[in-house]
């Protein structure tokens, strides 16, 4: 279901047949860039979290984690998963398939700064075997974001 709102919502756009529908998993970043035959950093992955009780979406490159402590001094508070029995229903899509895409209406988006090393990226597109190939123009263009933002730091830093 969560896959056809994201084509209803890029046919908006005429850009719903560039939906790339997988035979493989891409619901983790190593699968994707597998499966898409590309680095895990240009994997654009979304991750979910509440601030002040409201559901937020950060889009960060493959390659990163979440920094705590930038986290915090931009939202005032530590950072705090959505769990995963519940992201479906704040965001709108299942783990896996979480997407910056065809969310819920209060659900705000941020880009982090670590996707700008890049000419295009490939988030999903609400399955656990769907992506799409953007570039960063594309990308802000079809999230709706609210501010680019530097929250993470790269594995093993």
């Amino acid at each position: 279901m969560s896959l056809n709102n994201v084509k209803n919502y890029f046919k908006k756009y005429n850009i719903d047949n560039r939906i790339i529908e997988l035979t493989t998993s891409s619901a983790t970043v190593k699968e994707a860039a597998v499966s898409l035959n590309t680095t895990e950093s240009q994997i654009a992955k979304t991750l979910s979290f509440l601030v002040a009780d409201k559901p937020i979406l950060i889009v960060t490159a493959g390659d990163t984690k979440i920094d705590n402590s930038k986290f915090k001094s931009i939202f005032h508070e530590k950072a705090h998963m959505i769990p995963s029995n519940l992201v479906n229903n704040y965001i709108g899509h299942e783990i896996g398939g979480v997407c910056p895409f065809a969310t819920k209406e209060d659900v705000t988006t941020y880009l982090d700064e670590s996707l700008k090393r890049f000419p295009y990226v490939y988030p999903a597109c609400g399955s656990s075997n769907s992506a799409i190939k953007l570039s960063i123009q594309e990308l802000e263009k079809y999230t709706n974001y609210k501010e680019w933002i530097d929250v993470c730091k790269y594995q093993g830093e």
